[in-house]
C-alpha cells in the first residue's frame, strides 16, 4: 500500500505531470486540450497510474499495486482564461444605494496618461445588473441606516427576472459589521444561484479594489465549479472505476471517503481543496505561474542560492519574479486590466512564449506576440499551423537538434517551418528594400521576443530598484533553456540555474506546495493613541479572531483539529503580520508582527522608498495571517559525483548563433552527472526542454543535477 501523488500544470500548450509513487519521482507532457482542459488531465492520470503499476484505490481490492491514496494537485488556467477572455458568468452585482458605478469609475489613474483616445474594457457588471440598496454601516461598524427589507425582497424577484447565473454583495464597510451582508445573503439564498460576499473574500477597506474583487470571485463561480466537478466526476470513473450521480456536484470529503483528493494551486503559493477553489475561484487566478515560483525557490535553497529572479517560458507566455529567500507576495495585482486584491504571489507575465506568432506589421516592424499558436494548431513545424512562432525560428537556427520535442515523442517539420520563414522574410524584405533570409528572419523573431522578456525580466528587478547583478536567473519551462543565457547577459546576472526537468517544473511547483489559506482584517489604529500594552492587547484579540477561523478552515482542509484557537500543531503553522503606512499615506507595507514591528516598518519603508521619517506619526492599517497546513513533499535527491567522469556530446549540430553557423556539441542531460563541465558553445537536450549554452558560458552540473551556467 502506498501514496500516490500526481502534480499537474495545465498551459495553454501542454499539461506537464509530475508523479511521486514509492520514493521515485518521473514527469511528463501531454498536449493540452484547450476545448476541455479535464480531457488531458484524466489521459495524463491513467498514464501516471498505468506506468506506476497502481490501482484502484477502493479499500475493498486487495491487488499488489494498490495504492493507499491518491493526491492530485491541479495548478490550472481556467480562471485566468476565463478572465482574460470575457467568458464568464452573467453576474449581478448587490452593493450600497449610491455606489452602484464604484466597478466603472475605478480610480483616477489611467491607463495610457498621453492617449487621449484610450478604450478602458466595460465592467464585468452591466449597468442594468447593478442594484442598489438603502442601508449604511458607518467606518466604525455602527449601523448608520437599516437594511431596507422589502427593497430586498424586490431586488430578488429582479435578479430571478434578469436570469443573473451569480450574485457578488459588497456594502460599504461591511468588513466593519457584515451584519447587513449576512442578512442580503439569507434572503437572496432562495434564488438558488451562487452568492459571493465581500467581507468573506477580502475583509478589508478600499471599496473599489474590495468589489472588484468580490465582482470577479462571482464571475467566475459558475465556471470553475462546472469544471471542477466534471474534473472530479472523471477522475472518480478514471480512479474508482464508478461514476457520480450527484453530476457536477464537488465534494472533496465524498473524494477523500474513497482515498483520493483533489486539489488546487492559489496564486499564492498554497493548495486548497477542489470544493474550497470553486467557491473562491478569485484566488487561483495566476495558480500555474505560481507552482513555477514555489519549485524554483525549493530546488534554489537546495543549491545554496536565496536571491533568484524566476524566468518561466512556456508555449503561451512568460513569467517573472523575484524571490529573496521567498516568493514576495502582493495584494495589488491586476488581471485583464482589473484590480485583484487578494494576496497572489508578485509576478509579471508578458505575451511571450514558443507558441508566440510572429509578424510584419502595417508599418513594416517585426511584431513577436501576444498572440499564441496554442496548442492547437500549434507552430507551423507541428504540422498544421501556418504562422511563423518562436519555435519554428529556433528550429530553423539548429537549435531543436534532432527535429523533435518530448524524448521524440512530437516530431517537428523542418521544411514546414522554413517554408512559412522564408514568407515571412519576404514581408520583411519588401520594407526594408533588401534581401532577407529564413535565417535572419529567425534570428529577429528571437531578437523580438528575447526583448519583450527582457521586458518583464527588468519590471520585477531594475524597475523596483533591484539590482539583477545581485541574483541568479533561474530558467524553466519547456521553452526557457533555449533564451535564458543571452537574457543573462543583457541583464548582466551573473549566474543561470537550470533544475533537472525544467519542462515541467511548475507541475513540480504544486507539489512542494503546502495547503496555504491567508486571512486579514482592517483595524486602523493609529500607534499614538495606545500605549504598548493596550495595542498588544487589541492586536491579540484580532489575531484570535483569524487564527479560531484558520483552525477550523485547515481542520476542514484535512489538518490540525477543530479542538483549539490556534492554528499550530504538528501538521499546521501560522504566520502573523501587519500591514503599517505613515498617517496620510495611500498604501502600506506588510511586515511580521513582533516587538519590534515599528522599527522593522522604518527599516523595510527605507528599503523600499529609500527614505524612513521615525518622528512622524505611522498606524497599523490591517492585521494579516498566513496559516498552513504542512503537506508531504516529494523526495529530490542528491547525486554523488562520478569518479574520472568526462561527458560526451550525442553529435554535433550545425547551429546559427550571432549570425554564424557554428558546429555545437549536442549532450543528452540524462547521461550529465554531478561534476560534469564543459563550456559552450553547446546544446543539451532533455524530455522537457532544450538549453543553449554560448561560447562565452561554461556548464557545470551540481549535486541536484540542476545546470550552473557561468
Amino acid at each position: 500500500m502506498r501514496n500516490l501523488r500526481i502534480g499537474i500544470d495545465t498551459g495553454g500548450t501542454f499539461t506537464d505531470f509530475v508523479v511521486a509513487h514509492d520514493g521515485k519521482v518521473f514527469s511528463f507532457k501531454l498536449p493540452s486540450t484547450p476545448a476541455n482542459p479535464a480531457d488531458a488531465i484524466l489521459e495524463g492520470v491513467a498514464r501516471a497510474f498505468s506506468d506506476t503499476g497502481a490501482q484502484s484505490t477502493s479499500p475493498r481490492k486487495g491487488n499488489n499495486g494498490e495504492v493507499s491514496g491518491v493526491e492530485l494537485v491541479h495548478g490550472t488556467t481556467v480562471a485566468t482564461n476565463a478572465l482574460l477572455q470575457r467568458k464568464g458568468a452573467r453576474t449581478a452585482l448587490v452593493t450600497t444605494e449610491g455606489f452602484e458605478d464604484v466597478i466603472e469609475i475605478g480610480r483616477q489613474a489611467r491607463p495610457e496618461i498621453y492617449n487621449l483616445l484610450v478604450k478602458r474594457n466595460p465592467p464585468l457588471v452591466p449597468r442594468e445588473l447593478r442594484f442598489g440598496i438603502a442601508e449604511r454601516i458607518a467606518p466604525d461598524g455602527s449601523v448608520s441606516k437599516k437594511l431596507d427589507g422589502g427593497s430586498l425582497e424586490t431586488i430578488a424577484e429582479q435578479l430571478v427576472e434578469a436570469r443573473v447565473e451569480s450574485i457578488a454583495v459588497c456594502l460599504l464597510f461591511s468588513f466593519a459589521n457584515p451584519a447587513h451582508e449576512l442578512e442580503i445573503e439569507r434572503v437572496l439564498a432562495r434564488t438558488g444561484l451562487p452568492l459571493s460576499l465581500s467581507h468573506q473574500i477580502l475583509p478589508e477597506f478600499r471599496e473599489y479594489e474590495r468589489t472588484s474583487t468580490v465582482v470577479i470571485n462571482a464571475y467566475l463561480i459558475p465556471l470553475m465549479s462546472k469544471y471542477l466537478g466534471a474534473l472530479q466526476e472523471g477522475l472518480e470513473a478514471r480512479i474508482d472505476g464508478t461514476s457520480s450521480d450527484a453530476g457536477n456536484e464537488i465534494s472533496s470529503r465524498k473524494s477523500a471517503d474513497k482515498g483520493w483528493t483533489l486539489r488546487v494551486m492559489q496564486s499564492n503559493g498554497g493548495s486548497v481543496s477542489a470544493s474550497t477553489a470553486a467557491a473562491e475561484p478569485v484566488r487561483a487566478i495566476l495558480s500555474g505561474p505560481a507552482g513555477g515560483v514555489v519549485g524554483a525557490l525549493r530546488v534554489s535553497a537546495l543549491a545554496g542560492i536565496d536571491n533568484i529572479i524566476t524566468f518561466d517560458m512556456g508555449g503561451t507566455s512568460t513569467d517573472a519574479a523575484l524571490c529573496r529567500g521567498n516568493a514576495s507576495t502582493t495584494n495589488e495585482a491586476t488581471v485583464a486590466g482589473l484590480p485583484v486584491a487578494v494576496p497572489v504571489i508578485d509576478i509579471h507575465t508578458v505575451g511571450a512564449g514558443g507558441g508566440s506568432i510572429a509578424r510584419v506589421d502595417e508599418a513594416g516592424a517585426l511584431r513577436v506576440g501576444p498572440e499564441s499558436a496554442g496548442a492547437d494548431p500549434g507552430p507551423a513545424c507541428y504540422g498544421k499551423g501556418e504562422e511563423v512562432t518562436v519555435t519554428d525560428a529556433n528550429l530553423v537556427l539548429g537549435r531543436l537538434p534532432g527535429a523533435s520535442l518530448l524524448g521524440g515523442e512530437m516530431k517537428l517539420d523542418l521544411e514546414r517551418a522554413r517554408r512559412y520563414l522564408s514568407e515571412l522574410a519576404q514581408k520583411m524584405s519588401s520594407f526594408s528594400h533588401k534581401k532577407i533570409s529564413a535565417e535572419q528572419a529567425a534570428l529577429g523573431v528571437v531578437a523580438v521576443a528575447n526583448a519583450n522578456m527582457e521586458r518583464a525580466l527588468r519590471a520585477v528587478s531594475i524597475e523596483r530598484g533591484q539590482d539583477p547583478r545581485l541574483f541568479t536567473l533561474v530558467s524553466f519551462g519547456g521553452a526557457g533553456g533555449l533564451h535564458v543565457c543571452e537574457l543573462a547577459a543583457a541583464l548582466r546576472a551573473p549566474r543561470v540555474l537550470v533544475p533537472a526537468s525544467p519542462g515541467t517544473l511548475s507541475a513540480l511547483g504544486v507539489l512542494l506546495g503546502d495547503v496555504v489559506k491567508d486571512y486579514s482584517r482592517t483595524v486602523m489604529i493609529k500607534l499614538r493613541r495606545l500605549n504598548a500594552s493596550d495595542l498588544e492587547h487589541t492586536l491579540e484579540k484580532e489575531f484570535a479572531a483569524l487564527e479560531s477561523e484558520a483552525t477550523r478552515e485547515l481542520a476542514m482542509e484535512g489538518f490540525g483539529n477543530t479542538g483549539g484557537n490556534r492554528a499550530i500543531d504538528n501538521q499546521t503553522r501560522s504566520a502573523r503580520s501587519i500591514a503599517m503606512r505613515y498617517v496620510g499615506q495611500s498604501f502600506e507595507i506588510t511586515i511580521p508582527w513582533g516587538r519590534r514591528f515599528a522599527a522593522a516598518f522604518h527599516e523595510a519603508h527605507r528599503e523600499r522608498f529609500g527614505y524612513a521619517d521615525e518622528a512622524r506619526p505611522a498606524e497599523i492599517v490591517s492585521v494579516k495571517l498566513r496559516a498552513t497546513g504542512i503537506t508531504q513533499k516529494p523526495m529530490i535527491r542528491r547525486v554523488r559525483s562520478a569518479e574520472r567522469y568526462k561527458p560526451r556530446p550525442e553529435f554535433l549540430a550545425q547551429v546559427t548563433l550571432s549570425g554564424k553557423k557554428v558546429s555545437c556539441p549536442v549532450f543528452a542531460r540524462d547521461q550529465l552527472t554531478t561534476g560534469a563541465a564543459f563550456k559552450g558553445p553547446a546544446i543539451i537536450t532533455e524530455y522537457s526542454s532544450t538549453t543553449l549554452i554560448p561560447d562565452t558560458l561554461t556548464v557545470k552540473v551540481d549535486p541536484w543535477l540542476n545546470l550552473v551556467i557561468e
